[in-house]
């Protein structure tokens, strides 16, 4: 339907000249730029407060892109002991997937390097996932577009095909946290008390599945994109020869339907042994993956009945109604604006969301007449129950894939392209010099005993 939008938190100032004891009296100047990189970064969390658009996000996700090579230096250096610490860095962050009684981001101050590096990945994601939101937004929507030429609806597909990336990548950089960071910062001596449910591996790989869902619905569209247009002029049966196999899309959408559950079931894990309000995830979270499941298992069994009603002969006149009637009751309880109020930041009110579940529910209604009336004219076969049709069901499939996120190579310190270059440089003068050592000409003492 739509990707999540995040609200995306805010940071405190640091100095890392404060705490950082340069041992090699080398990195002096690079600990000031990882200081002003995190400024750059503070100051462009600030201004998202009151911007929302696709350079924005843009601008964001660069400065984001500049400070954590930054902060990967700091701990390599850390890690190699040619930096120390002189006291344990405190880093404060404003949390945004707290629940909490007056719906305001509560802020968390959390100790060590793994805990900024930590909240930076997950701002990260949380913009990539919003950059991909909004340039979706900028689409409009075109496939339904009568004057639209080919041209452009193959360009607006590339940036449709675009978001899709990012938010592969976000899921990608989730699942980094959930798998490995998150581990890391526990055997390195993280308190798991004091870490909010935002850092917690439940929720962050939930938000991996998420981001995953939201990128494969994307891909749908995607897919649909010419038939889309294709039946502007004449929606409902027969598809028009453009439409992707119908079981096909069905498959897809169960994939989304089968995440989102999941996403859901781990999103509700914190709250399950919370000691305080800010312990759950938001509502409104937890709605949007509820009324996202709903919403794609509704649009499986269209896809399913449109299937059975368009290719499954006499046999399956009934199953067609009934998958088609199925998905009609299940639109019909999202058509209020589902069980969320409010998505993401508040801006996406239940009018965007009614609108497309008004637009799939149009064209349910379309199909189901249709087939409705030729099974009662043609087929005249009984319409099974819903637990019928459950047993039917196929497995879910994937049209994209998780793209695993690494770390950036540190800007500076151990592991960088400058300090490798230097090792490299040290072992060849060191080779020349061994090379110069061995060529040097052999002295030979026969014969001089004589002389002493």
């Amino acid at each position: 339907m739509s990707t999540y939008l995040y609200e995306l938190p805010t940071t405190g100032a640091i100095s890392f000249g404060d705490f950082c004891i340069d041992r090699t009296n080398s990195y002096t100047i690079q600990i000031a730029e990882c200081t002003q990189a995190r400024a750059n970064l503070r100051a462009a969390l600030k201004e998202s407060k009151r911007t929302d658009g696709e350079k924005d996000y843009l601008k964001l996700v660069k400065v984001l892109d500049d400070y954590l090579p930054h902060l990967c230096g700091i701990m390599a250096s850390f890690d190699a002991d040619e930096i120390t610490l002189s006291s344990e860095p405190v880093f404060s962050w404003r949390t945004t997937l707290s629940a909490n009684l007056f719906n305001n981001s509560p802020r968390q101050s959390i100790s060590s390097l793994n805990a900024d590096l930590a909240f930076t990945l997950l701002t990260y994601a949380f913009a990539l996932s919003n950059l991909a939101r909004s340039t979706v937004a900028a689409l409009g929507n075109y496939e339904h577009q009568r004057a639209i030429s080919e041209v452009e609806r193959k360009a607006k597909d590339e940036k449709l095909n675009f978001s899709v990336t990012l938010l592969c990548k976000a899921s990608g950089i989730f699942a980094h946290i959930s798998e490995h960071l998150l581990p890391e910062w526990d055997k390195n001596g993280g308190s798991v008390i004091n870490k909010p449910p935002d850092l917690t591996p439940e929720v962050t790989s939930a938000l991996s599945k998420m981001a995953l869902a939201d990128a494969q619905t994307l891909a749908i569209r995607k897919l649909l994109s010419k038939s889309a247009y294709d039946s502007v002029v004449a929606p409902g049966p027969p598809l028009p020869q453009s439409h992707p196999s119908p079981a096909l899309i069905a498959k897809l959408y169960l994939e989304c339907a089968t995440l989102y559950a999941s996403a859901r079931s781990l999103a509700k894990t914190p709250g399950k042994a919370k000691t305080k309000d800010t312990d759950e995830v938001s509502p409104e979270l937890r709605r949007y993956l509820a009324d996202e499941e709903q919403f794609c298992g509704a649009l499986a069994r269209k896809w399913l009945g449109v299937d059975a009603g368009e290719n499954g002969g006499e046999a399956k006149g009934g199953e067609s109604v009934g998958f088609l009637a199925w998905a009609k009751a299940e639109l019909d309880e999202l058509k209020d604006g589902g069980r969320g109020v409010n998505i993401g930041k508040g801006k996406e009110k239940k009018e965007r969301r009614k609108e497309k579940v008004v637009e799939e529910l149009e064209s349910v209604n379309v199909f189901l007449k249709n087939f409705r009336k030729m099974n009662d004219t043609l087929h005249f076969q009984p319409v099974p129950s819903m637990a019928d049709l459950q047993s039917t069901i196929p497995a879910g499939r994937m049209a994209v894939a998780i793209r695993l996120y690494t770390l950036p190579l540190p800007a500076f310190g151990p592991g960088s392209v400058e300090y490798t270059r230097r090792q490299v440089d040290e072992m060849a003068s060191l080779g020349d010099e061994t090379k110069d050592a061995d060529s040097s000409p052999t002295v030979s003492y026969a014969g001089a005993g004589q002389y002493f």
